[in-house]
């Protein structure tokens, strides 16, 4: 009777572990930690790239209810001064400042750019340096990417990036510290046919972040690594826009994975996994089970170019099952 009792539930256990693995939008330790260790954030500076849009423009609203100092950085200086104006209505204005910022300006322009950000709040410095600018183009074969799209994903997600990182670091180290987020993607965990160039400049900024981390965690420097999957563009109504409601892959809202960003940073989680199945199972997959995980991206790879081109549903779990790639 004993024996079955236990057995009964470690069945509940499992079959409770299970569903909520199905109903999970992230990692199983990102979702533990439920809130954000407002104290990580409260009177900190955040610099947000990438700030006059979608998620950047969510990760700096929420950032500020949160009482962090904001540096709001983008090509577009109306876009980012709109972003402002919003923020000036709701929080203190002397504690959100703006500055125009081209990834692919070149390291000397950059520089120039670093110490405007680093003097912006006296004897504050940059405590968080949130990594959201990218650059993608439409999905396309590895094999047809053009030279300017090579050139123009990497300048803006790699170089573009690294530069402003090595830039910013000795201010921090000064400091006593700081926080990197950089907002990658599930492609910069798993193959991702139709997305091979920007797949592998979010590799690339994982090699590059999480070594980076692994020099300087003795001396303060800290990393997240944040990785979505699918998400709704953000329309500042806090609604799904016209394409995504075609779009039949469910999708986290932007607003729920600025949150979770800000989540994993404030307790200073390593990497974090930010989307709804199937996409969260492929990562676990090809994780911990790379073989079955490779096997199942090949299986679907081509479909996927397929539908993409097609502009239907890459993300389905039809690609697994379908013969030929329909349009959703």
């Amino acid at each position: 009777m004993l024996t079955l009792l236990f057995f009964s539930l470690g069945l509940l256990l499992i079959l409770g572990v299970l569903f909520k693995f199905v109903v999970a939008d992230g990692d199983f330790t990102l979702i533990s930690k439920k809130h954000v260790k407002r104290e990580a954030i409260e009177g900190k500076v955040v610099w947000i790239t990438g700030a006059s849009r979608g998620i950047g423009e969510v990760l700096a609203k929420q950032f500020a209810s949160l009482g962090a100092k904001l540096i709001l950085s983008a090509r577009n200086e109306a876009e980012l001064d709109r972003v402002r104006s919003e923020l000036k209505g709701k929080y203190a204005p002397e504690d959100v400042k703006v500055l125009t910022l081209d990834l692919a300006g070149g390291e000397d322009s950059l520089k120039h750019v670093v110490e405007q950000a680093v003097s912006f709040f006296p004897g504050a410095g940059v405590d968080y340096l949130v990594h959201n600018a990218a650059y993608e183009r439409p999905k396309s074969k590895a094999s047809e990417a053009s030279e300017e799209n090579l050139k123009t994903t990497f300048e803006v997600n790699v170089f573009g990036t690294i530069s402003l990182t090595k830039l910013l670091v000795p201010h921090m180290l000064k400091q006593g510290g700081g926080h990197f987020v950089v907002m990658s993607s599930a492609a910069g965990k798993v193959p991702s046919p139709g997305q091979a160039i920007y797949s592998a400049s979010k590799h690339a900024l994982h090699g590059y972040f999480h070594s980076l981390r692994s020099e300087f965690c003795q001396q303060g420097i800290k990393v997240t690594v944040v990785c979505p999957g699918p998400i709704e563009t953000y329309n500042g109504t806090g609604t799904s826009t016209s394409e995504d409601k075609k779009s039949p892959e469910k999708r986290v809202s932007s607003e729920r994975c600025a949150e979770l960003t800000i989540i994993a940073a404030s307790h200073n989680l390593k990497e974090a996994w930010i989307s709804y199945q199937p996409v969260l199972l492929v990562m676990y997959l090809v994780q911990y089970m790379p073989f079955l995980g490779f096997w199942l991206m090949d299986k679907v790879g081509g479909k996927r170019v397929e539908v993409a081109e097609k502009k239907g549903n890459t993300y389905s779990w039809n690609l697994l099952f379908q013969k030929k790639a329909k349009t959703n």
